[in-house]
């Protein structure tokens, strides 16, 4: 794929996230036609070569689970776009049940036909809102990577996550403040990713 063979993804990751599993590199090859192909017909991402997909999205999204050991547990994916860091922390992680909540119609459908694709059968699809999920809650950790505006989320995820379930949020360096003025929470310290001067990784935990 235009270059991109399974050494050199595995490369490109290695400073975020160490890839075991063979079949994850295969997914992410899938994928990314994929990715291509739907891209062509909805916006899904301004992000068109596979170098900076794999570094940008998937390097981005796996760093989460290196520094927060991510491995197991619910996992709630906030307006989750074309699916980061959702999908890529399952293909990583098959204990790990990961729900995709994408409000956008055409969108959810891009991320219903990945998932098959993929036969990722730890991943469910729900088109909604945020305010509007229900029966899946509560979560052992919520993420979001698109989502500007933070107070929303952050409200939300302190009624929804067990009680050591955790958010992280992907920020730029002029939200971590901001952020951590958020009362009733303990945020650990912001973590810059790799390859990044201006992009971190921001955890918390709500106090109960």
């Amino acid at each position: 794929m235009q270059g991109l063979s399974s050494t050199h993804i595995a490369s490109l990751l290695a400073p975020y996230y160490f890839v075991k599993d063979q079949t994850v590199i295969e997914r992410i090859e899938a994928y990314i036609a994929l990715l291509l192909e739907w891209n062509k017909k909805i916006s899904l991402t301004r992000i068109t070569e596979p170098v900076e997909i794999v570094k940008f999205h998937f390097g981005e999204s796996l760093f989460a689970a290196s520094i927060l050991k991510i491995s197991d547990g619910r996992l709630a994916d906030v307006g989750s776009g074309a699916g980061f860091p959702g999908l890529p922390l399952a293909m990583a992680m098959p204990l790990l049940q990961v729900i995709l909540i994408e409000a956008n119609a055409r969108r959810a459908a891009f991320l219903s036909e990945a998932v098959r694709r993929l036969d990722l059968a730890n991943v469910m699809v729900l088109r909604s809102r945020m305010e509007d999920v229900e029966s899946v809650r509560p979560f052992d950790f919520i993420c979001a990577r698109a989502i500007g505006k933070h107070a929303n989320l952050i409200l939300w995820s302190s009624e929804n996550l067990t009680p050591r379930g955790r958010i992280v949020l992907f920020v730029g360096e002029g939200d971590i403040e901001t952020v951590r003025k958020t009362t009733h929470w303990n945020w650990a310290p912001a973590v810059r990713i790799p390859d990044s001067l201006r992009r971190f990784v921001l955890s918390g935990i709500p106090l109960r």
